[in-house]
């Protein structure tokens, strides 16, 4: 065999036919294993569940800034946002970053804020995940059709609607409902 010789001389015809199926059949395979993999992915990312980060204080002591939440969306699809939820809502002000919120009021509700606490329709709000009092004293909202009253727990530190008012209900990403990281939070929400 000459040294000097093409590549082509030097790899015989069948030798290449059989590189040239062996490497088909592995871009086959790949394909195969990763285009549904992402599909399915992108699938349960849209319309199922995905994660997300809790940036800033808003929702302390519950919920610290860099933890890591699993959001289920299905449940809104079959029933609206329930009083105490922990949602994820786009931010009605329209900054790039969802909110953390909970539900506080419902559709048709008169949502007052006095003597440090948080009032329904008269009736004072049971919130034991709170460490604290409520401010906007003497201040009060009705919650118009399709829209929630939300409130973060850390209520002397939160943008929520004592700010912005109303939110949409249609503004909800979905559900919180799992902590996933750091692992010593791993579990259910408050």
């Amino acid at each position: 065999m000459r040294t000097d010789a093409p590549v082509s001389d030097v790899i015989s015809a069948p030798a290449a036919r059989s590189w040239g199926r062996a490497l088909r059949a592995l871009v086959v395979e790949l394909l195969s294993t990763f285009v549904p993999a992402i599909l399915i992915a992108l699938f349960i990312n849209a319309f199922l569940a995905q994660s997300t980060i809790v940036y800033g204080q808003s929702m302390e002591p519950n919920l610290h800034a860099d933890q890591r939440l699993m959001v289920e969306k299905v449940s809104y699809r079959l029933h609206g946002p329930r009083r105490g939820d922990i949602v994820v809502l786009m931010d009605p002000t329209g900054g790039p970053i969802p909110l953390i919120k909970r539900v506080v009021g419902l559709p048709g509700e008169r949502i007052t804020v006095a003597q440090g606490r948080v009032y329904v329709d008269g009736m004072p709000l049971d919130e034991p995940y709170l460490n604290q009092v409520t401010q906007s004293e003497g201040r009060s909202w009705v919650v118009p059709p399709m829209q929630i009253f939300v409130m973060g727990d850390n209520r002397s530190n939160s943008k929520d609607s004592r700010y912005f008012g109303t939110a949409p209900i249609g503004t909800v990403l979905g559900h919180a409902i799992f902590r996933f990281w750091p692992m010593n939070v791993l579990g259910g929400l408050p």
